[in-house]
């Protein structure tokens, strides 16, 4: 086996950190001043108009809160391993948006976590990453659902019989997975899967759905409250559904982080136009969302990595000496 040395180590880790951080900088700089879409003199204008001293800080608020859920949910669960510290979690969780950034679907996001810990827990913080990330997904699901249903009530976009058809589909998929539970592919099944997920205690389950919830319903309602600001009346329930709809299916495409704006704006676009809001609102309410919830914690995000090292085993796990000899 060839052993990389010390020195040689230290000197790939720092390029690679480099990389990263000047990599997240050049597409967040190429988004805001190369698209052609975003009309900065609208927005400047409308911006002069209603600017608020108190509903800036309100708009920032939610954004701290949505990333604060997250930041709970994965301190929550990794606690079945590890106990880690508020502030620990918080590093980890920014750290590995930031190195997810240019990864499908954030991919990238789950190595970066994984770093963080023992080589023998990788598989661990793998696992109950999924679990974090796939119960915000299950969340957006049945969330965006219901906002379909309503929004499709409203403006016919496709007909009862489509519907019937997607939803038989849906049922036709769930039977599918049920009878083939016990179905292994090299050794993992979904029978599996379910055992694994039922060895993390319940109160850990129930917390992270709490917290899960309370995440959709900050990021959403920021979504709504933007509108406001933008001088769109249009009743709640119509925004609200409409912004469950574009989430649930931007998400269901694959994309990059960096990307993120530019898909759901394209999605945001087509619903938003159907009930009568400007494109150029549209567009940038969701740069706002893109810039506010993906841009400033990759920001923060980079000093982790920046100041990332590779960690000795038993530092890898986040804890202090006195936490390790107390869990040995």
């Amino acid at each position: 086996m060839i052993t990389i040395p010390h020195k040689a180590k230290q000197f790939l880790v720092l390029i690679i950190k480099v990389l990263i951080v000047g990599a997240a900088f050049y597409f967040i700089y190429n988004q805001l001043a190369n698209n052609d879409k975003l009309d900065w003199q609208k927005f400047i204008v409308l911006f002069q108009k209603n600017q608020s001293i108190g509903g800036i800080a309100f708009i920032l608020f939610l954004s701290i809160l949505n990333r604060f859920f997250e930041i709970l949910k994965w301190q929550n669960l990794v606690g079945f391993i590890h106990k880690i510290s508020l502030g620990e979690a918080t590093k980890q969780v920014l750290g590995a948006l930031t190195a997810g950034l240019f990864t499908p679907n954030g991919v990238g996001e789950y190595a970066g976590k994984a770093l963080f810990f023992e080589k023998k827990d990788t598989k661990n913080v793998l696992f109950l990453n999924l679990i974090c990330n796939g119960i915000q997904m299950i969340l957006t699901v049945v969330f965006g659902i219901f906002g379909l249903l309503y929004f499709n009530a409203r403006y016919n976009v496709i007909t009862t019989k489509t519907v019937t058809i997607l939803f038989a589909l849906l049922i036709l998929l769930f039977l599918v997975l049920f009878f083939l539970k016990k179905f292994t592919i090299k050794g993992y099944s979904i029978e599996r899967l379910i055992h694994k997920i039922n060895e993390i205690p319940k109160p850990i389950h129930q917390k992270n759905i709490f917290l899960a919830i309370c995440r959709f319903l900050v990021f959403s309602h920021q979504y709504y409250f933007l509108f406001l600001a933008f001088d769109v009346d249009l009743p709640y329930l119509t925004v609200i559904s409409t912004v469950t709809s574009v989430y649930f299916l931007a998400s269901s495409l694959p994309t990059f982080q960096f990307l993120d704006f530019a898909v759901k704006g394209s999605v945001a676009v087509y619903f938003f136009g159907i009930i009568g809001v400007n494109e150029w609102i549209v567009i940038f309410v969701t740069m706002l969302m893109w810039f506010l919830n993906v841009v400033l914690p990759v920001v923060i995000g980079t000093y982790y990595v920046l100041n990332f090292k590779i960690l000795s085993p038993p530092e890898a796990s986040g804890l202090s000496k006195g936490e390790r000899d107390e869990t040995l």
